[in-house]
């Protein structure tokens, strides 16, 4: 069970990690946490952390995790992969399928820096949201900076959603409010509406 904030913490000083940002309500992207960042991120009420390294998890991270009742979903890519082979689209579209299924937000998306590989998963979102993609590549480039990558661009661009956009946790997600015109994904049961039958 999640830990409530005591007075002292809410005193300290809450430092981000850096490169972070919100990209979705409940779901946030940075670079690797920092034991500084801890109390930060508590703020969050994170159901899970998806993180994108083949390294292992540091132990007080995880102990982080644990106390905070915090799920760790891990896609181990590595640092300089190219992602359009096969096995790099694959576990993309895995870690596409847990950043979407709303049981799991709020959702903080982690690699190293928060620049290339958070950078291609929050890419492909966006494709999956509709975004065009003259936006979804500037938005990866503010992140990257100098460091674009044409690789990951090129990614990006090619990426197709269509398999993603045919599970289930896609209709979920959509049903929760993404394309509309005030963007809201739920994550509480007791918040959920029923459907609005259109009357005949």
């Amino acid at each position: 069970m999640k830990t409530t904030i005591t007075e002292d913490q809410n005193d300290a000083v809450l430092v981000p990690p850096t490169n972070f940002s919100m990209v979705e309500d409940c779901i946030y992207r940075s670079s690797f946490p920092q034991p500084c960042n801890f109390p930060f991120l508590q703020t969050l009420n994170l159901r899970s952390i998806i993180y994108l390294c083949p390294e292992p998890y540091p132990q007080q991270n995880l102990d982080f995790l644990q106390l905070h009742d915090i799920q760790l979903f891990q896609f181990g890519i590595e640092g300089k992969t190219d992602l359009s082979v096969s096995t790099g689209k694959d576990t993309i579209m895995e870690a596409l399928k847990v950043l979407i299924d709303v049981r799991n937000h709020p959702v903080l998306i982690h690699c190293n820096r928060g620049k290339h590989r958070t950078g291609c998963i929050v890419g492909c979102l966006r494709k999956f949201q509709n975004w065009c993609l003259t936006c979804v590549l500037e938005e990866y480039k503010r992140f990257a900076g100098p460091k674009s990558r044409t690789t990951d661009l090129k990614f990006i661009e090619t990426f197709d959603t269509i398999n993603l956009r045919q599970c289930l946790y896609s209709i979920i997600y959509k049903y929760q409010g993404y394309a509309s015109m005030k963007p809201r994904l739920m994550h509480k049961d007791d918040n959920l509406q029923k459907p609005q039958l259109a009357s005949a």
